[in-house]
């Protein structure tokens, strides 16, 4: 797996997913928050929406945001959690794994591996994936 270190930038991307948790943090509703930020340099952020049986991620939320305001290129992407401070970085589940790998195949992802933020390609987190809009 290729991890490379963030950039001054990546930190940006990383500041606005906690700082839109901190915003809007909810123990029943909102307990993760994202941010992806466009090839355009603007950065979207999201939380995940809670609701019965199961409710959209915060990757997804802050995807559909880009998407919303017409970005289809993306370079970057990261979660954390809300409901501890300092707001650790988490990995992205298996369905935003697929999702990114779909929408965003060239995305790299904020991770924490040994404590230390790094990022590493949608790829990577995937292998083999299901193609549902081909090659």
């Amino acid at each position: 797996m290729q991890l490379v270190e963030l950039t001054a930038a990546d930190q940006e991307v990383l500041a606005a997913a906690r700082d839109v948790i901190v915003r809007n943090y909810s123990e029943d509703r909102h307990g993760v928050g994202a941010a992806i930020r466009a090839a355009s340099g603007q950065i979207y952020p999201g939380v995940n929406i809670e609701a019965p049986g199961s409710g959209p991620c915060a990757e997804h939320v802050a995807l559909g945001a880009a998407i919303s305001n017409g970005e289809r290129n993306y370079d970057i992407v990261v979660a954390v959690a809300g409901w501890e401070p300092p707001y650790p970085i988490l990995h992205p589940c298996g369905t935003c794994r697929q999702m990114l790998l779909d929408y965003a195949p060239d995305i790299w992802v904020i991770l924490s591996v040994e404590g230390q933020p790094v990022k590493a390609p949608i790829g990577d987190l995937l292998p083999f994936p299901y193609r549902f809009f081909g090659e």
